[in-house]
């Protein structure tokens, strides 16, 4: 079984153009993810997937493989998707997809989202979460929040705050829901072919997708935060997060 570990990454953001290439601590963004990706246990391989040039040539720099997709995909799993194609990989094979734009990213989540799908041969779809500390996370609608049933597996994704907490009970508890899942390439095959759900047309989250048509996620509790990076103004204080680690 391969275990491949796929970092979409666009250039244009109407927020934050060329995020990816941004320097964090003397390096571009994506590299502190692709080289955390590549000191994970179970990762086999690791691949930047990107429609753009500039970010392909920056990853070669530091001697990263890349692979070209089209600019047309509706998601970053959708590109994922195309380079798990692309590669060829096998129908048990595991495809992680992480965001490029978490260069907090611990090597373990990586291990740690995998593990489910290892465990069960029938689960398609895996993802992170983190216990919510900073409660301005549970109210920002950038923070996407996750709940989930007694068996771990996700009920909704939103960026609303949930859940409502009615009677401010003290054992009150919110996850926030970090960009790291697992597939199998099997089942990317059949998440590239839905169509776009309304859910995920309303919240902009492309794993309401997998819910709205019925698809179980497994979401693992991971101790590690890895905060995305949005705006410009982020990147000092994230810099001060890596220096503290």
């Amino acid at each position: 079984m391969r275990i491949v570990a796929i970092i979409p990454a666009r250039y244009g953001s109407t927020r934050f153009e060329g995020k990816p290439l941004a320097p964090i601590a003397g390096k571009p963004m994506i590299q502190h993810v692709y080289e955390s990706a590549a000191r994970a246990q179970r990762v086999s391989e690791v691949v930047v997937a990107t429609d753009d040039q500039r970010i392909a040539d920056a990853v070669g720099r530091f001697g990263g493989r890349v692979r070209m997709t089209s600019a047309e995909n509706r998601s970053g799993t959708d590109r994922v998707a195309e380079v798990a194609e692309q590669m060829a990989l096998a129908g048990d094979d595991i495809v992680i997809n992480v965001q490029g734009d978490q260069p907090l990213v611990r090597s373990a989540c990586f291990d740690a989202v995998v593990a489910p799908l290892l465990a069960d041969a029938d689960l398609g779809m895996s993802t992170l979460a983190f216990v919510i500390r900073d409660w301005q996370e549970y109210t920002n609608p950038k923070d996407c929040k996750v709940v989930m049933d007694q068996n771990s597996n996700a009920l909704y994704f939103s960026r609303a705050a949930i859940p409502f907490d009615r009677d401010g009970l003290p054992e009150m508890q919110a996850f926030k829901h970090l960009g790291v899942y697992a597939y199998t390439r099997r089942f990317l095959d059949v998440f590239r072919q839905l169509p776009t759900g309304h859910l995920e047309r309303m919240e902009k989250l492309e794993q309401l997708r997998a819910l709205e048509y019925g698809h179980t996620i497994k979401v693992v509790i991971t101790p590690y935060d890895s905060p995305e990076v949005d705006l410009p103004e982020d990147i000092a204080r994230i810099e001060k997060m890596l220096t503290a680690m």
